[in-house]
């Protein structure tokens, strides 16, 4: 029986990520010095970071929608590549797979995204996007407001310092850059692309992600650790006419404001209020003038869950929520479309366990087990569900200044999709690289 397995044992019999983590000693890992790769990955960033800093900048400056990434794509292919790795492009549209041998071993996957969101940036930084593309048929801004551009960049030192301590572990690297993670649908193009089948199944995948949390620190957990995410898209039908005869007739932006409303009904009197679900509505279209009533309005929004029931609970009260809203107004039934998206991301407990007390060692208190899951979504569960063991982790991005500067002026620290999201390149690309670096060699040390 692996080590990772019987953790995973021991983890469900006994229960608590806690005790795992004493366990894990006895792994592999145990004959790793995570306090020395640290110290070695810190002094690399140190002579790598005016490259570094210039590549985040231009990522950063020049941030490309799902499935547009070219120019993000082909400067990470060209970095790869200096760095010594075998890189083949256009796998899954616009993702790019970088693969390098080290002899028997593993093989152990590092994944980060590509893709921007469609956004207007209001960071006010020197160096911030004010790149345009097309989204959903018209021009928006772009703008990497969820730290991709971080991720990008850590992943890439990660790279370059694996390959210099390539006499500490054994086995096969795929560090992957997956395209149109906002879209949840880029994981499924590169699998569909035959990621697995050209390049071998990976034996482990570690992925992760920066937040508004403090600069420094690590968070992971086994089991579930984000949520379920669809997508929900109502076409509300109504009568056009006259803005100031509303008699004549039939208002679709009333029946839709009001569905905004009633539908959270669902979440606080339906719902196990235990259960996490989230049901919200981020658009409404409809109209072209005030004096307008329009003969539609459009509404979409997102629905997030961590388990089944719940999921078909919120998917089947939209739905009959919806239905009612029309018929109370007299409309024609509303077209209700919602769309399957991504699963929760499931941590393997034994990698968990493994892994953890690897991060444990190195950052100390500064690494914790998160008590409960995040509620945002994303597609790395795809890999996850094709049979790869994963552990996808949280770091932080705001310095003790960064809080002190927001706390000053009255305002929250800006989260993830927000305009004003701007985690400290510095600390956050250091720490992706440290947490990368270390979570391969969890695994893979010799």
């Amino acid at each position: 029986m692996s080590n990772s397995h019987l953790s995973s044992r021991l983890v469900a019999l006994l229960g608590g990520a806690g005790l795992a983590l004493v366990l894990a000693a006895a792994s592999p890992a145990a004959a790793l010095d995570p306090a020395a790769v640290k110290a070695q990955v810190d002094k690399d960033v140190g002579a790598d970071w005016p490259h570094l800093q210039a590549l985040y900048e231009d990522i950063h400056s020049h941030p490309e929608l799902g499935f547009q990434e070219e120019r993000t794509a082909a400067e990470l292919a060209k970095e790869m590549r200096a760095i010594g790795f075998t890189v083949t492009e256009h796998v899954g549209k616009t993702g790019l797979v970088a693969i390098y041998k080290n002899g028997p071993g593993p093989m152990v996957m590092a994944r980060t995204e590509l893709d921007a969101l469609p956004m207007e940036e209001k960071t006010g930084l020197p160096y911030a996007s004010r790149n345009k593309e097309v989204y959903d048929g018209a021009e928006t801004f772009v703008a990497h407001s969820c730290g991709h551009d971080i991720h990008m960049t850590a992943w890439v030192e990660a790279a370059k310092a694996l390959v210099a301590m390539k006499d500490k572990w054994h086995g096969t690297l795929m560090f992957i850059a997956q395209p149109s993670e906002e879209g949840v649908s880029g994981a499924k193009a590169m699998l569909a692309d035959g990621l697995f089948q050209r390049f071998g199944k990976p034996d482990y995948g570690f992925a992760q992600h920066v937040g508004p949390s403090p600069a420094g620190e690590l968070t992971f957990r086994a089991g579930i650790y984000n949520s379920n995410a669809d997508t929900l898209d109502i076409r509300f039908i109504g009568r056009g006419g006259h803005g100031s005869d509303p008699a004549h007739a039939i208002d679709p932006v009333l029946i839709a404001s009001r569905f905004v409303v009633d539908v959270q009904s669902v979440i606080s009197r339906e719902k196990d209020p235990a259960a996490f679900g989230v049901i919200t509505v981020g658009a409404i279209q409809g109209g072209s003038a005030g004096n307008i009533i329009p003969a539609d309005t459009i509404l979409r929004g997102t629905i997030r869950s961590y388990d089944n029931d719940v999921r078909m609970k919120l998917w089947s009260g939209i739905e009959r929520v919806a239905k009612a809203e029309s018929e109370m107004a007299g409309a024609p039934p509303p077209e209700v479309t919602i769309t399957r998206g991504a699963e929760a991301v499931i941590n393997d407990a034994g990698l968990a366990a493994r892994t953890g007390a690897v991060f444990k060692a190195a950052f100390g208190d500064k690494a914790s087990e998160a008590k409960t899951p995040i509620t945002a979504s994303e597609d790395y569960s795809e890999f996850i569900m094709a049979g790869v063991p994963s552990l996808y982790y949280s770091i932080g991005g705001y310095t003790p200044e960064q809080y002190a500067a927001f706390k000053a002026k009255g305002q929250p620290v800006p989260f993830n999709h927000s305009p004003y999201f701007a985690p400290d390149p510095a600390s956050s690309i250091k720490l992706g690289a440290e947490a990368m670096t270390l979570a391969v060699m969890s695994v893979a040390a010799k």
